[in-house]
């Protein structure tokens, strides 16, 4: 977990320095929120993460949203052709006027589990309160429990159906076998009693 707070706070300087050569102007100061955890099960077919951001002092200029992606690997840039199609693996969505912007991940898997960090930036400010980046929001895509457990018990059913099966061939050869025996046994008395006669 130290690993990972310090991989995040090494991003957030990274993403900073990036903001902070994209522009800004004087006393704007810019904040935004993200919630920190998301959970999901990766039979969801996508996943939004919100994000919410206000802006005081700044100009009336349209703000731009970046989205980045700190997995196992390295830090990701998302979307910077914008993500306006729902055919791709992401879409972001702005909502400008009531200060929202959201990331959608589509077709969810295993491997979408990592750190997303939602950056606003006012481009032809030149302060560095003008850029901003949330703290992040940790998404975790978990397997399906139940599907497991459902699995587990319909295995230990095929094992108690396999053992049943083989015990009852199992008695079944040992009874064949012991009237088969007993039968020899008559037979040969049979021959015996035949040859004293």
């Amino acid at each position: 977990m130290e690993t990972v707070k310090r991989g995040k706070t090494v991003l957030g300087l990274e993403i900073n320095l990036i903001l902070f050569y994209v522009g800004a102007a004087r006393a704007c100061i810019v904040s935004v929120s993200q919630p920190q955890y998301l959970e999901v099960d990766h039979t969801q077919e996508a996943i939004t993460i919100q994000c919410s951001y206000s802006q005081v002092g700044c100009p009336a200029e349209q703000p731009r949203s970046l989205w980045f992606r700190y997995g196992a690997h390295q830090p990701e840039n998302l979307c910077l052709d914008g993500c306006t199609s729902d055919a791709g693996k992401f879409t972001v969505k702005e909502a400008l006027t009531q200060n929202q912007v959201s990331l959608t991940v589509n077709r969810v898997t295993l491997n979408d589990s990592a750190i997303y960090i939602c950056g606003i930036v006012l481009p032809f400010s030149k302060e560095p309160g003008a850029k901003r980046t949330g703290e992040g929001t940790m998404l975790v895509v978990r397997e399906m429990k139940g599907l497991h457990s459902l699995l587990i018990a319909v295995l230990s059913l095929l094992s108690i159906y396999v053992t049943v099966v083989l015990g009852i061939f199992v008695v079944f050869s040992k009874s064949k076998s012991n009237s088969l025996r007993n039968k020899e046994t008559e037979d040969s008395q049979k021959e015996k009693g035949n040859t004293y006669e």
